[in-house]
């Protein structure tokens, strides 16, 4: 079966506003969270998904908090949105669901994991959760998204796009004017500038190296979902020494590599993703 936007868009209150998302499927639920990149959705990051993981889960795929239709939320923005994602899981009736996240989703997915242990099955991220050991921050995909939120022009979102990816032919005409369009949006544009800035990418590298360093990543031993990390070798907005750190402090974890690819592995080689998620998933 072919998903499209509209017969799986859906939107649901919880409590502290609207929440839009993408369903489809039936089985175990399994909630797929997106990044934080101009113009980015749930359908956006894992709308191609879909047809591959529905014969085999309830696929509940929403726009975090003032991304696409859903309405921001106020306060600082991961803990907010964490917050958000455990009252929508609540409102959807949910008692617990397993989790993929790319990038602010893994960190979304992770600190969720943290806090709410009942609320998380297993946890597959995509890039994201990491923490530089050897490379510089911030990383080239970083730099170039503040860029554009400094300056939106057409130019910089496919500099930043070509950040995102190994294989240059992905970033077409028709993709950077879609996320150009989406990015310019006012409600997306203000969720963009509050959490990157020139001033907010070198306070957490300060974070990163001061003597508070380390509750940065505090909260990954208390990660008790099974967890996989999933790492393009290409990536250039967090680079793969990046997983060091998680693997070994999540006391569940395991790492694969996908060679040629960037940012975006649940695109960029979405078959071996797909099936290398599904086995560990389903996995006894």
């Amino acid at each position: 079966m072919t998903y499209s936007f509209d017969t799986t868009s859906r939107t649901i209150e919880i409590g502290t506003g609207t929440m839009h998302y993408h369903e489809a499927g039936e089985g175990p639920a399994l909630i797929l969270l997106h990044g934080s990149g101009p113009g980015v959705t749930g359908w956006a990051n894992f709308g191609g998904n879909l047809d591959f993981f529905a014969p085999h889960f309830r696929c509940i795929v929403p726009d975090l908090p003032g991304y696409g239709r859903s309405d921001p939320v106020t306060g600082i923005p991961i803990p907010a949105t964490v917050d958000a994602i455990a009252r929508f899981i609540d409102a959807m009736g949910l008692e617990s669901a397993h989790l993929i996240g790319n990038s602010y989703g893994a960190i979304i997915a992770a600190h969720l994991a943290a806090r709410f242990p009942e609320k998380a099955g297993r946890f597959i991220a995509i890039g994201g959760i990491g923490v530089n050991i050897f490379s510089s921050f911030p990383g080239e995909g970083l730099t170039r998204l503040v860029d554009f939120i400094e300056d939106p022009t057409r130019a910089r979102i496919e500099s930043w796009l070509r950040s995102m990816v190994y294989d240059q032919a992905l970033v077409t005409d028709e993709l950077i004017d879609l996320r150009y369009n989406a990015a310019i949006e006012p409600m997306t544009m203000e969720t963009s500038r509050k959490i990157y800035t020139r001033e907010a990418l070198n306070a957490i590298a300060e974070m990163q190296r001061g003597m508070d360093a380390v509750q940065h990543f505090a909260h990954l031993p208390r990660i008790q979902s099974p967890t996989l990390l999933t790492w393009g070798r290409d990536d250039r907005v967090n680079p793969l020494d990046g997983a060091l750190l998680p693997m070994r402090l999540i006391p569940n974890c395991e790492l694969h590599v996908f060679p040629k690819c960037g940012h975006w592995a649940m695109i960029e080689r979405r078959d071996e993703f797909q099936s290398i998620a599904l086995e560990y998933l389903t996995r006894a």
